[in-house]
């Protein structure tokens, strides 16, 4: 069982980093800074991401963003997921961690390697009312759609499965809004109430088509290894569950008539005993901040 739990831990620490460590170059320059970053500890978005949660809100967010036709063009032009879906994934994930934990220096120059990547991204797609629209990276629209729905994701799953947040959800909701602004929001919502509401606004753009179809189909049957699938197929089906009936609807999705919920639960628990409790992410930032205080008591 040993052998087995190294096996799963090494291929975990792989799918999410890159390095069967845990631990690659871009989590040992969180040490690195001179301030505590945008948020610091016991900050609301510090308990979100350092949550095992976060595994199942990565796949809400996936879903959801599919169903802006301009966000699901974007990837489907752009995107090479179906080649190297695991360095898709471990890039999102280098730029979550650096900007939750990092020094402020460090989460915008993160934030600007995205920018860059994204500055190429441009193209045309048909609207839910049947209309061809230019559409880049950059815009507006796009931009507010995605930080909604990563912000929901995260803040609703981490509520199903998580402990308490540090001043509820508006308080994630508000810290988070600085990681929009870095990716250039311009208006990221402050509260729960004003996630909800600008999610809401988007209905009328939304739609489903083959494209959304066939990233659903990936998502659900993404190429990890064999012995992971049931695990992460549990985890999919919370992910469904945590999803408004709307969304599910438009997803070609279904909730599962079993306690997903609860075995979701019994998975991330699982997951965590294998990865142990310790994020070195947040490990990285409290030595950062463990020598930035260090050094102002030598001044």
């Amino acid at each position: 069982m040993g052998r087995i739990s190294d096996s799963w831990r090494s291929h975990l620490l792989t799918t999410f980093s890159g390095e069967s460590s845990g631990r690659p170059g871009w989590v040992s320059r969180i040490e690195q800074g001179d301030d505590a970053g945008f948020f610091g500890p016991d900050s609301a978005a510090w308990v979100v991401h350092g949550g095992m949660a976060t595994l199942v809100a990565g796949i809400r967010a996936l879903l959801m963003q599919t169903l802006h036709p301009g966000a699901m063009a974007g990837v489907h032009d752009w995107s090479r997921y179906r080649e190297d879906p695991l360095g898709r994934l471990s890039g999102t994930i280098q730029w979550l961690i650096t900007v939750t934990f990092a020094g402020t220096d460090q989460a915008t120059l993160e934030s600007s390697r995205v920018g860059k990547y994204h500055a190429r991204v441009a193209g045309t797609y048909i609207d839910a009312q049947d209309v061809e629209r230019p559409y880049t990276a950059g815009d507006q629209e796009l931009l507010s759609w995605v930080h909604a729905v990563f912000t929901d994701a995260f803040l609703g799953c981490h509520e199903l499965w998580g402990k308490p947040i540090p001043g509820g959800a508006d308080q994630y909701v508000d810290e988070w809004a600085a990681a929009g602004e870095l990716v250039g929001v311009q208006h990221p919502p402050r509260s729960r109430a004003e996630l909800k509401a600008q999610i809401e606004g988007f209905r009328p753009v939304l739609k489903s088509d083959d494209r959304v179809l066939e990233a659903v189909r990936f998502i659900r049957n993404p190429p990890l290894r064999r012995s992971m699938l049931p695990a992460y197929r549990v985890l999919f089906a919370g992910a469904v569950a945590s999803l408004p009936e709307e969304h599910r609807v438009l997803l070609g999705l279904r909730r599962s008539p079993l306690p997903v919920i609860w075995a979701t639960g019994i998975v991330l628990r699982s997951v965590g005993r294998i990865l142990g409790t310790s994020s070195s992410s947040e490990d990285a930032a409290r030595v950062r901040l463990a020598r930035i205080e260090r050094e102002r008591h030598t001044v």
